[in-house]
């Protein structure tokens, strides 16, 4: 929403029946407004916001019918506070990515507490073992805990460990001898058996062999459900035939009503291929009977976020309308797995054609289609920003594989808007925007973070060159697309940036130079330096495929290094 400065907590008080408060995705600076004036309240949503400070110990006690409590992403400092874990009706407790320090305290209620989120703070010590079974993803990111469910071990149990170790080393040691002789024991008389078997059956087989024939080979084409139950998940044996499984309870939900419409079982039995797998989800291509395409995404990291709120917010996402869009045509809800459908887009995307075998068949992409691409990109993600005001990264995840391009070439944008619905761990370590400047050095996100990430694919479209960006963990000057860019023009070698696939541009040079500009500005590592989508779009609309105006000589010697020598508007 964009609001900033202070909560005025004493107008809040004078609403005696209040019992819920988001406030999340804004800048609200200051330290925790004074909720004890609020004793009624069971939800209280301030997440992605500038609190910072420390929070008084006993400043929840009174509040003993909290359900709900989402801090996390702020700079709040100092230890939890002790009143939280007495707090009798804590169902959700999300305090991740702050400054926390200090031991973990004892929750007494923890029966009743079903997500827990500790993770990127400063913690130390043992984690208590009745919050221990919440898995390490509920306390990655703080280097000085220890013991379960973490791997790293508390230095007080690692003596004894250590006695219990040498006394299985003995064991199994004793074992392995026992069970080498076993085996050879075994070998030896299967050996005798196999002989005195090919004896006998030397003296019967003669007359048989012309009996023997080859089996008929079936090949079945996989299910969708086939590709489902061959990967690994975590599902309570199923006991008697005659019993639904639990994969499959549930239906899908539509959010778009010009599509023809098909059950779950249909969409199971469907025959699939798989397009392809990667950290932030898997996608299959599935035919329906009828005949129809659809791709189907399957994602396993979004169960942090409370059925309510997932459903409402793909039903924001069916309610997205642009030509440079993929709608969302239906989604399954399941705790441990969620499914996105959208149609099938025969021309597969942009980054096979940019980054793929090119033939005489499939040429690579001319200035024209490239141009036409960015245009609608930019478009796309312009749409976004003003849809989905209150979403910090309203792609959140943009780059040249989540770009579709349909029979003329027109980009369609996937995978877009997830961001609030995805495990912020596993958030962290997949998608675009943690793989910002801006988060690498602030480790917070922006509104301009989508803003860099179309700078990458700008200039990945002008130089055909696949952005290492893509594929590390954080952002790192040495494998960055834009210092590869600034690096050549500082050399003078401004020519040799753009792609030789898109072949001969003739007078359309200065154009291209334009956008080159355009794209290093969106790349720019100061976040106050950087366009912001509403600028790039305006700048990319005023381009044209060919004009004479301008050589590369003349735009080589505008270059204007920046404070760091890395981002530098041309």
């Amino acid at each position: 929403m964009g609001l900033t400065g202070n909560i005025d907590i004493n107008s809040l008080a004078s609403i005696p029946a209040l019992r819920s408060i988001s406030l999340m995705n804004n800048t609200f600076v200051g330290p925790l407004p004074n909720v004890r004036m609020l004793p009624n309240l069971k939800a209280l949503y301030l997440s992605y916001n500038h609190f910072s400070g420390q929070i008084p110990d006993d400043i929840f006690t009174s509040l003993h019918r909290l359900r709900k409590l989402y801090l996390a992403n702020n700079e709040f400092s100092g230890t939890i506070p002790s009143s939280i874990p007495t707090l009798p009706s804590l169902l959700v407790l999300r305090l991740d990515s702050n400054k926390f320090q200090g031991q973990i305290p004892r929750f007494r209620h923890n029966n009743n507490l079903k997500i827990l989120n500790l993770s990127n703070n400063e913690l130390e010590g043992p984690i208590p073992t009745n919050i221990s079974t919440f898995g390490a993803s509920a306390f990655n990111g703080n280097s000085g805990l220890c013991g379960p469910p973490l791997k790293n071990e508390c230095q007080a149990s690692l003596g004894s460990k250590m006695r219990i170790q040498k006394i299985l080393i003995v064991v199994f040691a004793t074992a392995f001898i026992v069970a080498m002789v076993v085996v050879v024991l075994v070998i030896c008389r299967l050996r005798s058996v196999k002989n005195q078997q090919q004896q006998a059956s030397a003296l019967q087989g003669q007359g048989q062999a012309s009996n023997k024939y080859a089996p008929p080979i079936y090949v079945k084409t996989k299910s969708l459900a086939d590709y489902r139950d061959a990967s690994p998940r975590q599902v309570a044996p199923d006991h008697g035939r005659g019993r639904a499984r639990r994969a499959e309870q549930g239906k899908l939900t539509f959010v778009r009503h010009d599509q023809l419409k098909f059950d779950l079982q249909d969409l199971l039995k469907a025959s699939a291929e798989i397009l392809g797998s990667a950290g932030f989800g898997s996608s299959y291509k599935a035919v329906i009977l009828d005949g129809q395409a659809v791709v189907v995404k399957r994602y396993k990291h979004m169960n942090n976020v409370p059925r309510e709120e997932f459903h409402e917010h793909m039903r924001r996402l069916g309610n997205l309308n642009h030509p440079n869009l993929l709608p969302l045509v239906a989604y399954y809800y399941r705790r441990e797995e969620k499914l996105l459908l959208a149609a099938f887009v025969d021309n597969g995307c942009l980054a096979s054609r940019l980054h793929g075998n090119h033939s005489y068949q499939k040429p690579g992409l001319d200035w024209p289609t490239r141009l036409k691409i960015v245009k609608g990109v930019a478009r796309g993600l312009s749409y976004l920003y003003t849809a989905l005001p209150s979403v910090i990264v309203p792609h959140g995840h943009l780059k040249s594989s989540n770009v579709l391009l349909d029979e003329s070439f027109e980009p369609l944008l996937t995978d877009y808007a997830l961001s609030p619905v995805i495990n912020l761990d596993h958030a962290q370590q997949v998608i675009m925007p943690y793989k910002s400047p801006e988060y690498a050095q602030l480790g917070r996100i922006t509104k301009k973070t989508d803003v860099w990430s179309f700078g990458i694919l700008i200039l990945e479209i002008l130089t055909g060159k696949f952005p290492e960006n893509y594929l590390t963990l954080r952002y790192n000057t040495d494998s960055d697309i834009a210092s590869w860019v600034n690096t050549m023009i500082t050399e003078k070698r401004t020519s040799d940036v753009f792609d030789v696939e898109m072949g001969g541009i003739g007078n359309s040079k200065a154009q291209l130079l334009k956008l080159l500009k355009i794209g290093l500005s969106c790349c720019e590592e100061n976040v106050e330096r950087r366009l912001d989508i509403k600028e790039a779009l305006a700048q990319i609309e005023d381009l044209k495929e060919t004009e004479n105006d301008v050589i590369i000589g003349d735009y080589s010697s505008t270059i204007i290094t920046s404070e760091r020598n890395i981002y530098r508007a041309v």
